[in-house]
């Protein structure tokens, strides 16, 4: 029996919060997409596997169908700021001020991306793209 794709999305998820890599998240998180295409929380973490791995072209294409998927995302939107500025797009600011804005609509969002930004810091402590989206969102 194949096991469904909330139970791969949980388990895969608590792997990353567990301290596993992208190395080995990142095949998990493509079946997840490839099963459940509509699933934008699924895009946007395949994106930021990615994004962590070194591998930002890929994961601004992933990045950009999460927020088609889901335009009121802020994670995903975060995503792909992160992946235009490590790709030297323009466009960055009018997702960073979408984020703001839902922010601003609900406060419980910000403490769930700082989690998120610290969470990549800890993981990447060099990231020059997350600190520049963290200062901001300050």
């Amino acid at each position: 029996m194949t096991e469904s794709v909330s139970v791969i999305f949980d388990t895969s998820l608590e792997r990353y919060q567990a301290g596993e890599g992208p190395e080995t998240l990142i095949p998990a998180f493509q079946e997840i997409c490839d099963r459940a295409p509509k699933f934008s929380t699924a895009w946007s973490c395949l994106a930021w596997l990615y994004l962590l791995d070194d591998k930002p072209e890929k994961a601004y294409k992933l990045a950009l169908k999460g927020v088609k998927l889901d335009q009121n995302a802020p994670q995903a939107r975060i995503n792909l700021a992160i992946a235009m500025l490590e790709t030297g797009q323009t466009g960055v600011r009018k997702h960073i001020d979408v984020v703001k804005q839902l922010m601003a609509m609900n406060p419980e969002i910000r403490p769930e991306l700082l989690e998120s930004i610290e969470d990549g810091l800890s993981r990447k402590p060099d990231w020059e793209s997350l600190n520049r989206i963290k200062s901001w969102l300050a």
